[in-house]
């Protein structure tokens, strides 16, 4: 099937063409992303970003928020005794929320693979802490050295205290029973 007339031409450059006033209004439009769920609960499309965040007390610049004291800069500033005025927080629930999210304990994911604890589990039980005849085992599939299958051996002992005592307890009537 023939090509279409024209489409193998090199196209030319418009000079004329305003590109950067395209791509702002193409970002005006579109919403900003937010990450927190409950300020996306309580976010208003029909407000600006400045007057959201000013109903939920939270603040748009963080520099203007919380100035540097002129006495820290060197300059010494007398003060008319005057206070800027208080914004008036409509939806003080969402920096309570925040807060009460931001103090709960942070859960621990250390986890490891159940690959790499079967790994572990299977050189403990027929080397012993024999770490170089570990490098040689045909299941040493990675080629590690002794080394690094000392230090996955440590990690496994760091994450799971408790099963590998077990573990080591549950070798030893083996061993007892074999000689």
């Amino acid at each position: 099937m023939p090509k279409a007339k024209g489409k193998t031409r090199r196209h030319k450059y418009s000079y004329n063409l305003n590109r950067k006033r395209l791509y702002r209004s193409a970002r005006r439009r579109a919403a900003p992303r937010i990450a927190c769920s409950h300020i996306r609960h309580a976010w208003d499309p029909h407000k600006s970003v400045a007057q959201n965040l000013a109903e939920m007390g939270l603040a748009e610049d963080p520099n203007k928020a919380v100035p540097i004291p002129k006495k820290l800069l060197g300059m010494e500033v007398e003060s008319d005794g005057q206070q800027p005025g208080k914004k008036i927080v409509r939806k003080p629930y969402v920096v309570n929320e925040m807060e009460l999210e931001a103090s709960l304990p942070e859960k621990k994911s250390n986890t490891l693979s159940r690959d790499l604890i079967d790994y572990v589990k299977y050189m403990i039980q027929n080397h012993g802490e024999n770490y170089k005849e570990m490098a040689r085992d045909e299941k040493n599939y990675y080629q590690d050295t002794p080394k690094q299958i000392k230090r996955k051996i440590n990690v496994y002992k760091n994450f799971y205290p408790e099963e590998y005592k077990n573990f080591i307890a549950s070798l030893k009537p083996e061993k007892m029973e074999v000689q």
